[in-house]
This record gives structure tokens, sequence and C-alpha cells, in this order.
């Protein structure tokens, strides 16, 4: 079983940066590929950016790309997503889960909120 929470979101101006983190409990963590999700209100949720086990492959959502930067520290058991230049359409509750998600890991989300 795996727990992952976040964190890190908050309230920031347009062009502004956030980083957010996922903690993840279980010794296997380090196996999984993890994505980062974002949903916006009455919106469907979607993936932002995604990383391998290893961290050696990323992928990012069109609208994020060069904006908006997936890492990985195993040893730690953590995940980040660092977010520059923010947009008012970034607003959103931010998850972590694994890729593809799991029904019952999703947790309560961080929100980002960006004001224009």
């Amino acid at each position: 079983q795996l727990q992952l929470v976040e964190s890190g979101g908050g309230l920031v101006q347009t062009g502004g940066s956030l980083r957010l983190s996922c903690a993840a409990s279980g010794r296997i963590f380090s196996t999984y590929s993890i994505g980062w999700f974002r949903q916006a209100p009455g919106k469907a949720r979607v993936l932002v950016a995604a990383i391998s086990s290893g961290g050696g492959t990323r992928s990012y959502l069109d609208s994020v790309k060069g904006r908006f930067t997936i890492s990985r520290e195993n040893a730690k058991n953590m995940v980040y997503l660092q977010m520059n230049n923010l947009r008012p359409e970034d607003t959103a509750v931010y998850y972590c889960n694994l890729n593809p998600p799991r029904a019952d890991y999703w947790g309560q989300g961080t929100q980002v909120i960006v004001s224009s």
C-alpha cells in the first residue's frame, strides 16, 4: 500500500512560482511512475506531468511545457513539481498519484490559485 500527501500550494500572482511536493510512504515507491494531476472547478482531472520510476523519462501537458518541471528523490520518497511563470488557467487542485492513477491513492490535493 502507498500513501501520497501533497503540499506546497497557495495563492500567487500571474508570473509567480510555486513548488509542490508529494510525500510517499511505502518502500516500493521507487518502482512506480508518478504523475501530477490537476482539477480545475467544473472540469475533469487531467495529467499535468509524469516521471518514470527512475526519473529518466518525463512528460508534460502541452500547456505547461517549458514552465513546469517534475522531479523525484527516491531516497526520500518525494516527487516535486516546480511551477514557474504561473497563469490564471493553472488555478486548480493539484494531486499526485501513480501513473496511470489508482482510485484508492487519491489524496486531498493542494490548492493552487493564480491571481491575474
